[in-house]
C-alpha cells in the first residue's frame, strides 16, 4: 500500500501524493518513513526531503527550510516552514 504524503508551508498545500517512502531531513538525523510507520513527530532541519514514488526508484528531491514531519495514520504530513526552488 502507498504512503499518503503532505507537503505544507504556511502559504499553502504544495503536494499531495500517494508514494512509496519519503526521507525527512531530521535534526535527529535523516529518517525513512513507509506506509505502516509507527505514528512519531520530529523537527526538520534545513535539507532536502527525498520522495520515492516506487520501491527501488530514483527519488526527487525537494529542498526544505525547518518546520515539522508528523506521521499518523492517514501518512504523513510535512509542515515545512519554506519550499525552495
Amino acid at each position: 500500500m502507498p504512503l499518503h504524503f503532505e507537503l505544507v508551508t504556511p502559504e499553502k498545500l504544495v503536494r499531495s501524493d500517494e508514494v512509496y517512502m519519503v526521507v525527512v531531513p531530521g535534526t535527529e538525523g535523516e529518517e525513512g518513513v513507509l506506509e505502516g510507520h509507527a505514528p512519531y513527530m520530529t523537527t526538520m532541519k534545513d535539507g532536502a526531503l527525498k520522495i520515492y514514488k516506487t520501491e527501488g526508484g530514483a527519488p526527487e528531491e525537494i529542498a526544505v527550510r525547518g518546520g515539522f514531519a508528523e506521521v499518523s495514520a492517514s501518512g504523513l504530513t510535512v509542515l515545512a516552514e519554506r519550499v525552495e526552488g
